[in-house]
């Protein structure tokens, strides 16, 4: 499966955005997904994730009950909808799939796309 994430931008202190992931291939439906971030530096950190029909959400600590996972496996998205962004939000942001449970590690995930830009400005 290709993915690519979407919907980045400059965005200041409290405002929204919503990121995209679209995937190509089949059996989408099939497999968890999740979002993680990476700042120049630093590991790349599982931010949220969702099961495979879609039951089943995960968060870092960090952005619960900011940020909130969805996906549409008719239309083979996912999507992340980021509320009360802070600078420390300030990240490349990729999403990743893979089989069976959602994982916190990245290393985890066979299929992954490239990153959008996220930057919140205080």
């Amino acid at each position: 499966v290709q993915l690519q994430a979407s919907g980045g931008g400059l965005v200041q202190a409290g405002g929204s955005l919503r990121l995209s992931c679209a995937a190509s291939g089949r059996s989408f439906s099939t497999y968890a997904l999740a979002w993680f971030r990476q700042t120049p530096g630093r590991e790349r950190e599982f931010v949220a994730g969702i099961a495979s029909r879609g039951g089943r959400t995960y968060f870092v600590e960090s952005v619960q009950g900011r940020f909130d996972i969805s996906r549409d496996n008719a239309q083979n998205m996912m999507y992340l909808q980021m509320n009360s962004l802070n600078p420390g939000d300030t990240a490349v942001y990729y999403c990743a799939a893979k089989d069976g449970l959602v994982g916190s590690f990245w290393s985890s995930y066979p299929y992954g796309g490239q990153g959008t830009q996220v930057t919140v400005s205080s």
